[in-house]
């Protein structure tokens, strides 16, 4: 049965947010006492976050689907709705987000790193919070936003120092079992660790990670044997350490051409190894044969440039020098990485000429779609059961300038318009509310030259319902969730 596993897909879905409530205040003698529509909550987010105490993505391996809860909608009496609960996903130190395409979306290292890996959506407006000067008693409510949706990989890359690497049964396993307080899985056969492990190393007044990759052997870096898999687990690494067996039973292998095939192999692999410092470490001297070919082989390694160490982890003999040495040269490592700065926040506010969206013509469809933020928001915030509601869309989206910009790209009368993203776009003929020119820049469907001049209290009038309008759109779009 599996007990490991360090690579999922996940499939998350957050929370839908509820939608607002359309209601009039009612009570004796008063039937009609304006609109107590309250909002609806928002729909709870699915967040990664790293605890050190979790070790395997195994529980996501079991259960891929994730989903938050949604927002409650909202109720008469002004009362919003409740949000919902944001879903918290436990992932190891060293999860790396990616999505379907291979493209690194987070990398959680460090307990207590969070990423939202799918966002809530927001809750409609209520009635309430829809009213204005010049709308007192919206008969509609804003729909909530479904939350968003999406698959991701999550691949595990354990966080270590030190990275033993060597060919199956080299002693690596053994190596940790008596550096650390780990016990992994010991015995005299090829391939007996089948998962990375991990253990704590002290060294004077430096303590550090130290890790083994399970066998690798030639091709691993195609995808032989085990070494693709766990490869990734030492591209965190500080330091690579050869575990060279001198006391192999094969008579086509030797300590040297082990080196050569795990250095082809990392450098195959990639991912930066091949610029790690490295140290090599003769293995199983305890055996009369093996110390001998540890004497014989040890100049040829020490002219190639590498740090060599001559060990037993059966008798513990040469653990101690390597133990400090590893220690030493992981200080150093950490004391080269650039100090941590604060994080900056920056503004960049948005250019005055930004319309937040844009209008083309898409010639497979024969229509003019807009794409936006905003727009596309406001639709599926729409419901279209409800005219005053299909009219309260019209307006914010003149308002925001699709019109104009439609006008500018040459769209007519009876033309095709579409809002949003080929699979979910909501398609309408255009009938436009205004034609081109300043003398018909009035409200819909009326035109000032055929008015009489009104009095300056009543202008003062219109032109405060006009803001009104334009400041409950700004209301809408920042009001918090």
């Amino acid at each position: 049965m599996t007990t490991f596993v360090d690579r999922v897909e996940l499939h998350v879905a957050a929370g839908n947010g509820g939608h607002g409530c359309a209601s009039v205040h009612r009570e004796k003698f008063k039937p009609l006492g304006g609109p107590d529509g309250g909002n609806g909550g928002r729909g709870g987010d699915v967040v990664l976050v790293v605890d050190q105490s979790v070790t395997t993505l195994l529980d996501y391996h079991h259960s891929p689907h994730r989903k938050a809860t949604n927002g409650k909608p909202g109720e008469g009496g002004n009362r919003s709705g409740k949000d919902g609960q944001d879903l918290v996903l436990p992932v190891p130190d060293g999860t790396v987000v990616l999505d379907k395409e291979g493209n690194v979306l987070a990398d959680l290292v460090g307990q207590g790193t969070t990423y939202v890996a799918a966002e809530g959506g927001r809750g409609g407006l209520g009635n309430a919070a829809l009213s204005s000067a010049r709308r007192k008693a919206p008969g509609f409510a804003l729909l909530g936003v479904p939350g968003a949706t999406g698959d991701i990989v999550l691949e595990l890359k354990t966080v270590a120092d030190v990275a033993l690497v060597g060919f199956p049964s080299a002693g690596k396993s053994s190596l940790i079992s008596v550096l650390s307080a780990a016990k992994p899985k010991i015995a005299d056969y090829p391939f007996t660790t089948l998962v990375p492990n991990l253990g704590v190393v002290t060294a004077g007044s430096t303590v550090y990670t130290i890790a083994d990759v399970p066998g690798l052997i030639p091709g691993a870096s195609q995808g032989k044997g085990l070494g693709l898999e766990f490869l990734r687990h030492v591209e965190r690494c500080s330091v690579l350490v050869h575990v060279l067996d001198t006391a192999t039973l094969e008579s086509d292998r030797d300590p040297v051409s082990d080196l050569d095939v795990i250095e082809e192999e990392l450098k195959q692999y990639g991912g930066g190894l091949e610029n790690r410092p490295r140290l090599v470490v003769l293995n199983k001297v305890d055996i009369p044969d093996g110390k001998d070919l540890a004497d014989m082989i040890r100049p040829d390694l020490e002219a190639r440039g590498y740090k060599v160490f001559e060990v037993s982890a059966v008798a513990r003999t040469g653990l101690k020098e390597l133990s400090y040495f590893l220690a030493e040269v992981v200080a150093k490592a950490r004391a080269r990485k650039p100090k941590q700065e604060a994080t900056r926040i920056v503004i960049r506010p948005k250019a005055v000429d930004e319309t937040g969206f844009t209008v083309t013509f898409d010639e497979a469809e024969g229509v003019y779609r807009v794409r936006g933020e905003k727009p596309e928001r406001w639709v599926r915030q729409t419901d279209f059961n409800n005219d005053e509601a299909v009219g309260y869309l019209a307006d914010r989206l003149n308002r925001l300038g699709v019109e104009d910009e439609l006008l500018k790209v040459g769209a007519r009368a009876g033309d095709g318009v579409a809002i949003g993203s080929d699979e979910n776009a909501v398609v309408f003929d255009w009938e436009p509310s205004m034609m081109a020119g300043a003398e018909m820049l009035g409200r819909r469907g009326e035109d000032h030259r055929m008015e009489a001049p009104r009095p300056a209290a009543q202008r003062r009038k219109e032109r405060d319902a006009r803001r009104s309008d334009s400041a409950q759109d700004e209301y809408d779009e920042f009001r918090p969730f």
